[in-house]
């Protein structure tokens, strides 16, 4: 059986990154808990530059399932590796136009007081955190006789307290 690896939860991330900056910034609220992460405010003051002419298409509903599934792959992070959590979130971050990082290794290890080969180092610990953790996931289910779509899905319920929206979504507190 093969697991999930790096190069896939990277690559994941990179889309989430590029959908979120995708989403229209005014308007009705989504309500999406990736609004609330620290690492996505933190964006515009690290110095990323917004887009201000060219807006890329909305995303569709699946590739912002797809995001909040991949955005809730960084609470696999133990809270108390909270610096990891954040370099992987901030280098997830993706221009939706041109899909180049908007973060360099530098700029994010400038933001949090670091050389840029620590914060390289330490985006590989939590991403392999994450890989094991969904590896340890889906060799559980795979153990337990599940049957169905495979792959790995966001931890839900009373081990995280988030629930599943009407489209399968996770949200935090109530069902959207």
């Amino acid at each position: 059986m093969s697991g999930i690896d790096a190069s896939t939860v990277v690559a994941r991330l990179s889309e989430a990154g590029a959908t979120l900056m995708a989403l229209p910034h005014t308007g009705p609220s989504t309500r999406m808990r990736s609004g609330g992460l620290e690492w996505v405010r933190d964006v515009p003051a690290i110095g990323a530059r917004a887009q201000t002419k060219v807006r890329p298409a909305v995303p569709d509903a699946a590739a912002i399932d797809r995001m909040d599934q991949a955005l809730a792959w960084l609470s696999l992070i133990p809270q108390d590796r909270y610096v990891l959590r954040r370099v992987v979130g901030a280098r997830s971050v993706v221009c939706p136009l041109t899909g180049r990082q908007m973060l360099s290794w530098r700029r994010i290890g400038a933001a949090i007081g670091a050389d840029h080969k620590a914060v390289q180092r330490w985006h590989a610990q939590g991403v392999a955190l994450i890989v094991d953790a969904l590896n340890r996931q889906t060799e559980a289910g795979a153990n337990a006789g599940c049957k169905g779509g495979g792959g790995p899905v966001p931890m839900q319920g009373a081990q995280t307290g988030l629930k599943p929206g009407i489209s399968g979504r996770v949200t935090q507190g109530r069902a959207m």
